[in-house]
């Protein structure tokens, strides 16, 4: 199994003062933890994803990922406003796992998923075969069609299902129609199984809403573009790393095996162009 969505951080509370003080997420997490958590859940692989908007985060997880054998792939940060980005992606791309870059667009206002200088940037990603994770709310569903749209060269994989806002016993209808809206979009490769049960608010998250939020993302994008991923160590605000890949693995027990393969291995090796 590949998760195909997790953090790394050296805890402090200058550089990561979104954590609350106190929470399980405020200590340092690396290597020794994550190989922890990932033997005891069976997971052989992973990606590990940008926590912090500096250029030396992507440095400092590929010399993470360099020195484990667990992770295969990492997706870093880069200024893509910056009319020299060219300069940080050209010294990055050539480390063999560094494989796309995300922004945290979900804290960005909607002009800013269409700024073109954002958009210069985005549009260098492919000359360097790196694809782009958009992180984003429900709400931000349309305007980040609109991006999705005026980079039709790039490879995307949506993160954390859009975030919907989620409740015990509903789908969101807004959500529903802004995932079949992006699930049009050829450059879509990927959605990520993730962080769900954080967009709960506290007490709720129930198992079959979980379950039925699986099955509408499985009909609207298909067994071929949905992965696993587990949002670790964010999900431990909610549950554990086993807990959420037993989860996932009962929800997927009726599909096929061809279909087990691709949401828990093949689509993440795909899209991240996992050797």
């Amino acid at each position: 199994m590949i998760d195909s969505h997790h953090h790394l951080w050296n805890y402090s509370v200058e550089e990561y003062d979104w954590i609350p003080t106190g929470s399980p997420l405020a200590q340092n997490q690396l290597l020794p933890e994550l190989e922890a958590v990932t033997a005891e859940a069976g997971v052989t692989g992973t990606v590990v994803v940008q926590a912090r908007q500096v250029i030396e985060e992507s440095d400092a997880l590929l010399e993470l990922a360099d020195a484990s054998d667990v992770i295969k792939a990492v997706v870093g940060w880069v200024p893509l406003i910056d009319e020299n980005v060219a300069d940080d992606l050209e010294r990055l791309s050539p480390a063999s796992k560094f494989k796309g870059v995300r922004h945290v667009l979900q804290g960005e206002p909607d002009e800013y998923f269409l700024r073109d200088d954002f958009h210069r940037g985005l549009a260098k990603l492919p000359d360097y075969d790196l694809i782009y994770d958009l992180l984003i709310f429900q709400r931000q569903l349309p305007v980040a069609t609109q991006l999705v749209d005026r980079q039709p060269d790039l490879p995307i994989v949506l993160n954390h299902l859009a975030k919907p806002e989620a409740r015990d016993g509903r789908i969101e209808p807004a959500w529903r129609e802004g995932m079949k809206e992006l699930a049009k979009r050829e450059n879509v490769i990927g959605v990520k199984f993730s962080a769900l049960l954080t967009e709960f608010p506290e007490g709720e998250g129930n198992h079959e809403t979980v379950a039925a939020y699986f099955q509408e993302t499985l009909e609207i994008f298909g067994a071929d573009k949905v992965m696993f991923g587990t949002d670790w160590p964010v999900c431990l605000l909610r549950t554990t790393y086993k807990e959420w890949t037993d989860s996932i693995l009962r929800l997927t027990a009726s599909l096929s095996a061809s279909d087990r393969e691709a949401i828990f291995k093949g689509n993440a090796t795909r899209c991240y162009n996992i050797g």
